[in-house]
């Protein structure tokens, strides 16, 4: 993705990110209550920032706008879910995030493995890794954030807990698998060119 084309898609996604995370603790809506969104204020813009600091400091161009833009996109999603109050309108609109959102934000850290040279069944095994590990704390902190102090929530914690997860892990199936194909495609059109490029030289020489 071009800087043309990404710098604005990036800036726009972690401001709505944070303005929209900002409203929500702030705004005293009955709808962002028992959320836990003075962590979210605290969290998220932590996690969206956490890509272009890094890159400032130790990436070398181009920047990954694709990469950073699926990286947000779970956080956007999730803030944007809450303030249309899609999450208690919606029956199904938390199994969707769960398994939507995995995908993007694996998908996000395959695309930045991508540009390592490991592997492509090491790169799937690295985004598998990465995305049932961010389930598992994403769970804990859902539990520690608002779920323990909300009777509700609490009495069908596990059953959604596991719900959760199974569809995290569905997602990141599924970003791992593309990552590899895409991997395994780009580590075997270079080796072709060569061969390509001998051949027409033989064949022009007789």
């Amino acid at each position: 993705m071009s800087r043309r084309a990404g710098l604005p898609l990036v800036v726009t996604f972690k401001a709505l990110v944070i303005g929209l995370t900002a409203f929500g603790a702030f705004s005293g809506f009955a709808r962002f209550e028992d959320k836990g969104f003075g962590w979210r204020l605290l969290f998220y813009p932590l996690m969206i920032l956490l890509l272009p600091v890094i890159w400032h400091f130790f990436g070398r161009a181009p920047y990954p706008y694709a990469a950073d833009a699926l990286v947000t996109l779970p956080f956007l999603v999730d803030v944007i879910g809450n303030v249309l109050d899609l999450y208690d309108s919606i029956s199904w609109w938390d199994d969707l995030n769960h398994l939507a959102n995995w995908f993007f934000l694996t998908l996000g850290i395959g695309a930045l493995l991508l540009r390592t040279r490991f592997e492509p069944i090491v790169l799937a095994v690295f985004v598998l890794a990465f995305g049932v590990t961010a389930g598992v704390l994403w769970e804990l902190g859902e539990y520690l954030t608002f779920i323990r102090t909300n009777e509700e929530e609490f009495a069908t914690a596990y059953t959604d807990t596991l719900g959760d997860l199974t569809l995290d892990l569905v997602g990141t199936l599924a970003a791992a698998t593309t990552t590899y194909l895409v991997a395994r495609r780009s580590r075997t059109v270079p080796s072709q060119t060569p061969v390509s490029a001998t051949s027409t030289a033989s064949a022009s020489r007789n």
